[in-house]
């Protein structure tokens, strides 16, 4: 298990360059100047001599290719630059915002386990009654539905028509509620899905016919025997939600006006803040790469009959 913790690390450091780079070139073949960017947020007028030296400032005058190494020297010791906007280092600014973006990513998850267990259950052991169909009613409309749009609707309804919710903003439990139903109703949709198509699976195993012949009860066949193999494809899910939930963070924040690093990074992108938006692209990657890791690692513990090639398979 060691080794394949290691192993997997250890590929996400070409993973990173790869990123890095392939972001530093498209960002630099974007439309747009920096430099202009640069003197307007800082009220200069935008003169050739201006221009000129603002590029000089930011390191603009040089190749790409030695402003790459350059960023990547200094990235390679967590010194991302500083924000063009701000002037600020940009590692500080996004640790400033990732706080408010975590605990909607958190809360996000944890809604959606607490939603989509008992619904994928309730779907399974009603097959073709009303509860299943229920479900797979609202699997469809969830997985169907962008979130923007879902998050539109609620401030529409619970906000403009009812008044109930605060629109916008970071504050108190009622400032999440939208924003957590936004991020996580397609999460929830696609858990239940793989949930009621896992226990189906599992629930007419060889298995489990031997624990009824035995005399267990339906109970404990459903939530110890058949939920631990169902439960597989849903931990799968899960480790790819959270990273979603972290980069999709994005729309949500700038629809709730949610103070988080995904709105930061979207004012980054019209303000043309390569260094913000380097140093954001590749936290995101680090952190979903993460996610995946700490999935294949559960994984052992789920179902012992999986072996990791960490522990040569």
């Amino acid at each position: 298990m060691g080794r394949y913790i290691l192993r997997r690390i250890l590929t996400l450091i070409p993973i990173l360059f790869v990123v890095s780079a392939a972001v530093f070139l498209v960002l630099r073949m974007a439309k747009g100047d920096p430099a202009m960017a640069y003197l307007r947020m800082s009220n200069i007028p935008p003169s050739e001599q201006a221009l000129a030296e603002a590029r000089i400032e930011l390191g603009l005058d040089k190749p790409v290719a030695v402003q790459y190494v350059h960023w990547l020297g200094n990235a390679l010791r967590l010194d991302f630059g500083r924000s063009y906007v701000t002037g600020r280092p940009v590692l500080e600014e996004i640790l400033h915002y990732l706080p408010a973006t975590l605990a909607l990513a958190g809360a996000g998850l944890l809604l959606t386990m607490a939603v989509s267990v008992p619904f994928g259950v309730l779907a399974a052991l009603g097959k073709d009654r009303l509860p299943d169909h229920l479900m797979r009613a609202f699997s469809f409309v969830g997985v169907s539905m962008p979130n923007f749009w879902l998050g539109l609707l609620l401030v529409y309804l619970f906000s403009v028509k009812l008044g109930w919710l605060p629109p916008m903003g970071r504050g108190g439990a009622g400032h999440m509620v939208m924003p957590v139903v936004t991020l996580s109703f397609m999460s929830i949709a696609i858990n239940v899905r793989f949930l009621r198509a896992g226990l189906l699976e599992h629930i007419r195993s060889r298995s489990v016919l031997f624990a009824r012949a035995r005399g267990v009860s339906e109970g404990r066949i459903t939530w110890i025997h058949v939920m631990r193999n169902a439960m597989i494809p849903v931990v799968t899910s899960m480790g790819m939600h959270l990273g979603e939930m972290l980069g999709g963070a994005v729309i949500v924040e700038n629809i709730f006006s949610w103070p988080g690093v995904g709105r930061f990074a979207v004012q980054a992108v019209f303000n043309r803040d390569y260094p913000t938006l380097q140093c954001f692209i590749l936290m995101m990657t680090v952190i979903f790469v993460l996610c995946n890791l700490c999935v294949d690692i559960l994984y052992a513990f789920i179902d012992p009959r999986i072996r990791l090639a960490g522990e040569g398979r």
